[in-house]
């Protein structure tokens, strides 16, 4: 009860720290009420609450209750942005108008029978602040489109005559969807579909749909990559408008532009492309000023010139962002006609093209360029592995005519410009890269890790000096630009990895950001240990990702100023809206950036970054159902591995020889409480002591492989394990102790009967 008297008027930080501490949003009611103001005396709290706002210190919210500036509140409808490496669903609130940064928001696992997130769904969210200042959301309702349905791609399985059901290809997703006969659309049992969820009054936990597309029979080899795709949801079908546009394409005549035809420029691509974009060709510069120095030509395809601003095509190509790579086929950004047609810049045929002429120096240094349009004809279709082979005295008949007039000018030139690298200090990562071999039914033969030659840095070096002088030339111009940008680590993400370094006795200086060389020097120290690979890992995943905006701040990895993309048109948007630029900024000719593009490029650089997103997504989907089914026969079987991601529901562990990445779910590890140490990438048992920690080494058997799911599931084996010796591990459920709860708060996931067993099998 109260005594009567009246608590003294309060301090600004009293009325700040009672906001702050509060469990949710208050209104000036509230604050009144705590502090028993009344009267007159509301009308200097109106002007304090005032004043604390316009200083930042809170921020006001829905019905303009006060809350914590830059935190969120306990409730508020978020959009998933981010499926990280590590298997976490990342989501961000849909408005954030706060000068902090903006908060990212960890989703906990959807309820049993409902799809899982993915990337884009937006969410009405239940919001928890944990201990350690991340925030933990609980999907309350999803919150779609207006009258848009959910499409969701699965295996239709008959049930007799009633129609039948099907199970999603998401491995995520525990629903099944009921179909009933009038909407199976002829699906036939064991038939891969597309199906969209029909709205309507239904049985309790019922989900119903309806079979839009039939995709083909699901146990072909060849469906694996779809699931993919229409997962995604990246178009495959070009519209009749687009497709008759490109069906008229025309090779230009060589008036207007600059002939290269005896230009004996090359291509060279990896043994399976069909669409060529650039060609390269190097000569010493004659230039007396410039000793040692280096003449350049890098064309490539001028998509500008058959896709005009707002056709047909120009819009379909924008729909796609880029086009998108599997094992078994190519999704292009435009129809075969123009990708390996016309554009592509097949030997021996007369080509459009954008050429950059570039002169460096002995260092490598850019001095000048220029760019003009161009016809060429390629002197010849070469491989990597040709090249690096006629480089290492190995020429076959194609490349030996070529080794002294082409091939060698070329290293020459790629020596000058790694020097460049060099001195620029930038960020140099190895990280293997999977490669799937097929035989000739599509069935997965081999897992392998593509090879890196010097011939494949010697085209990486080209296109970034091209890119570079694209970039350059617009900003000269005050042209606006698509740049590509890559910003600097944030502070939390450098926090994280350092903590992760210093035990492992790396140094990674603290309180500033650190130069891309930093980073590379680190590797260099790794090079050859156990932890090498870890140590690429955890420093790609400390980077910011690189997007594409109007906006210069430069490219933090590549330690460039300027840099923007402008080599592959074919397959990137991007590169037209460059190559556009540069027609209007130049003068080239039609087909130049409109003032509706330029005026649009912020746009423009969300979608396409979005997109780009969206196929790397698709790509690592699709390979990792193809290793996926690589393994089906091989479960049961026991597999060396390492630790590639730490989360709050399990490991993931990449395995040795194949690559492939799998889950040890958290509920099958040895009997405990385990708390996700975040920063240091560690899952720490409570009650035993165990810790499982990012770049371990560690032996797994395999429970679980599913082609059509994706899903790879592991069981770790322990020296004490049941399995491995006959005893029961440190963690068996005859060890006394009660069981506990993570300090996250919130239990295990699985089911109480997932957990037992695992305390069972210890």
């Amino acid at each position: 009860m109260s005594d009567g008297r009246q608590k003294p008027f309060p301090s600004k930080q009293d009325v700040v720290d009672f906001i702050r501490e509060s469990p949710g949003p208050v209104g000036k009611k509230e604050i009144a009420r705590a502090f028993q103001i009344s009267g007159a005396d509301r009308i200097p709290l109106k002007t304090m609450l005032k004043e604390i706002e316009s200083e930042g210190l809170v921020a006001r919210g829905r019905g303009r209750r006060m809350q914590a500036a830059g935190e969120l509140p306990p409730v508020a409808v978020l959009i998933v942005h981010e499926l990280d490496p590590d298997g976490e669903v990342i989501a961000r609130p849909l408005r954030w108008d706060e000068d902090a940064p903006m908060p990212r928001v960890f989703m906990m696992p959807e309820r049993r029978g409902h799809p899982a997130l993915g990337e884009g769904d937006r969410v009405l969210a239940r919001i928890r602040k944990l201990p350690d200042g991340t925030y933990e959301g609980r999907t309350m309702r999803r919150l779609g489109e207006a009258g848009s349905p959910t499409r969701v791609v699965g295996v239709f399985r008959r049930l007799g005559d009633s129609g039948g059901e099907v199970r999603p290809t998401d491995k995520r997703s525990r629903t099944f969807y009921s179909v009933a006969e009038s909407d199976r659309g002829g699906a036939r049992d064991g038939e891969l579909v597309a199906i969209e969820l029909t709205p309507g009054p239904r049985a309790a936990g019922e989900r119903r749909a309806v079979v839009v597309e039939r995709l083909g029979e699901a146990d072909h080899p060849k469906s694996i990559s779809l699931i993919a795709i229409h997962t995604a949801g990246i178009p495959t079908d070009f519209p009749e408008a687009a497709v008759a546009q490109a069906a008229t394409a025309q090779v230009p005549p060589v008036e207007g532009r600059e002939d290269l035809r005896a230009v004996p420029l090359v291509t060279i691509d990896g043994p399976d492309a069909r669409d060529f974009d650039d060609a390269v060709r190097a000569e010493p510069d004659t230039d007396p000023q410039n000793p040692g120095g280096w003449h350049l030509i890098v064309a490539i395809a001028d998509v500008a010139h058959y896709v005009g601003p707002d056709s047909p095509l120009d819009r379909e190509a924008y729909r796609r962002g880029n086009s998108c790579y599997f094992p078994d086929r190519v999704v292009p950004m435009l129809p075969e006609a123009l990708s390996n047609g016309v554009c592509s810049l097949k030997p021996e045929e007369p080509r459009a093209c954008i050429a950059a002429h570039l002169w460096i120096d002995a260092e490598g240094k850019l001095l000048r360029h220029r760019f003009v349009r161009g016809l060429m004809r390629s002197a010849a279709r070469l491989t990597y592995e040709q090249v690096q082979a006629a480089r290492n005295g190995d020429p076959d008949a194609t490349t030996e005519p070529l080794l002294d007039s082409v091939i060698a000018p070329l290293y020459g030139a790629f020596e000058a410009l790694s020097r460049s690298r060099d001195k620029r200090g930038t960020l140099d990562l190895d990280i293997p890269e999977r490669t799937v071999h097929l035989d000739a039914d599509g069935h997965v033969e081999a897992i392998g890790v593509r090879p890196r030659y010097d011939s494949h840095r010697l085209i990486e070096e080209y296109m970034i000096a091209a890119n570079v002088a694209a970039a350059q030339t617009l900003g000269k111009r005050n042209q606006p630009c698509l740049y590509r940008v890559h910003d600097q680590p944030s502070p939390a993400k450098l926090e994280a990895l350092r903590q992760f370094l210093e035990p492992l006795g790396y140094r990674l200086a603290k309180g500033q950001v650190p130069q891309p060389r930093a980073f590379t020097q680190i590797l260099s120290q790794a090079e050859g240990r156990p932890e090498a690979e870890t140590i690429n890992q955890m420093i790609l995943r400390s980077q910011a990702q690189a997007i594409y905006s109007p906006g210069n701040i430069g490219h933090f990895g590549l330690a460039l100023p300027q840099y923007a993309h402008f080599t592959s048109p074919i397959r990137r948007y991007a590169d037209l809206t460059v190559h556009r630029g540069l027609i209007r900024a130049l003068g080239l000719g039609a087909g130049g950036a409109d003032e509706s593009e330029l005026e649009r490029l912020e746009e423009i650089g969300e979608h396409i970054s979005f997109t780009e997103r969206r196929a790397a997504a698709a790509e690592r989907d699709a390979l990792d159902r193809f290793v996926a089914g690589f393994l089906e026969d091989q479960v049961g079987g026991i597999f060396a591995g390492t630790v590639s991601g730490v989360t709050r529901f399990g490991l993931f562990v990449t395995l040795k020889d194949s690559g492939a990445d799998g889950l040890v779910p958290i509920a099958s590890l040895p009997d405990d409480w385990y708390r996700h140490d975040e920063k240091s990438h560690r899952l720490v048992g409570e009650r035993w002591g165990r810790v499982y920690t990012l770049g371990e080494p560690v032996t797994v058997r395999l429970m679980e492989a599913d082609a059509l799911t994706g899903s790879t599931l592991l069981h770790l084996i322990e020296e004490s394990d049941e399995d491995a010796s006959g005893g029961a591990a440190p963690g068996d459920s005859r060890l006394p102790g009660p069981t506990r709860r993570r300090q996250s708060g919130h239990r295990q996931p699985g089911t109480a009967k997932t957990r037992r067993t695992a305390r069972r099998r210890g």
